[in-house]
């Protein structure tokens, strides 16, 4: 059973993730700071119908100095890695001028620092010749922009250019990168959204609807998937049409 490493897939869009790659075959291991109440009844269920394995362990991703160790002792329990899918982010807003100097700071390290130190330790165990997955979480507003998010913003941009450059560094090994790119989708991250606001993200959408988790999951799972296998250093949209 191939190992894929889901960050922040104890709640929200990772566990939607994690549980689709389970349901694949995968045998997913989630990694947050806590469990939480949303992961244990989805892992029964998977343990119930699904062919893959849902597992959690804790570690706080801010935590960038205990990463290598966090990652080989993952190897060491379930073996190499095939996957990755960094999805753990901070979606702090604020307009810039206000914003503490602490909470920017905060951002760019859980943000882009985090995911790219995670990305480095696990690419080093995918490297046994299976080739691998990458897939990146990004977000439509780092090419649209939104107001009160330029640094999340600015983060979730970050990832495009790594996106595209190890595509390339990879590509020699068989594992492709990927960023999936989605809309305004209804978890914890656009709560703070005003019923205002969420009419007229709907509106102007193609299909007038807001996507859903399963939707962004669904396009993970397909990148991990072999039909996908010639698909690397790219984006894509999962927003409904919003930014058609």
């Amino acid at each position: 059973m191939r190992n894929v490493l889901v960050s922040g897939g104890s709640r929200g869009l990772g566990l939607g993730i994690a549980k689709a790659l389970a349901y694949s075959g995968f045998r997913v291991v989630a990694v947050a700071r806590k469990l939480g109440d949303h992961l244990p009844p989805v892992r029964a269920e998977i343990e119930r119908e699904a062919t893959g394995a849902l597992h959690f362990r804790p570690y706080d991703l801010s935590n960038i100095g205990g990463l290598a160790e966090l990652v080989k002792g993952l190897s060491r329990e379930f073996g190499p890695f095939y996957g990755l899918v960094n999805n753990a982010a901070l979606g702090t807003s604020g307009i810039l001028t206000n914003m503490k100097d602490a909470a920017l700071e905060e951002l760019i390290h859980l943000n882009v620092t985090s995911p790219i130190a995670l990305t480095k330790y696990v690419t080093r165990s995918m490297m046994t010749g299976q080739g691998g997955r990458i897939v990146n979480v990004s977000s439509v507003v780092a090419r649209t922009g939104y107001s009160g998010l330029s640094v999340y913003s600015a983060t979730k941009a970050a990832f495009t250019g790594f996106t595209r450059s190890l595509a390339r560094e990879l590509g020699p090994l068989g594992i492709t990168v990927n960023a999936v790119e989605p809309g305004f989708v209804d978890t914890e991250m656009t709560h703070d959204l005003t019923e205002k606001q969420r009419a007229q993200i709907v509106r102007r959408s193609a299909l007038k609807r807001m996507p859903e988790i399963v939707d962004i999951a669904d396009t993970v799972d397909y990148l991990f998937s072999d039909k996908a296998r010639m698909i690397t250093g790219t984006t894509v949209t999962v927003d409904a049409g919003t930014t058609a």
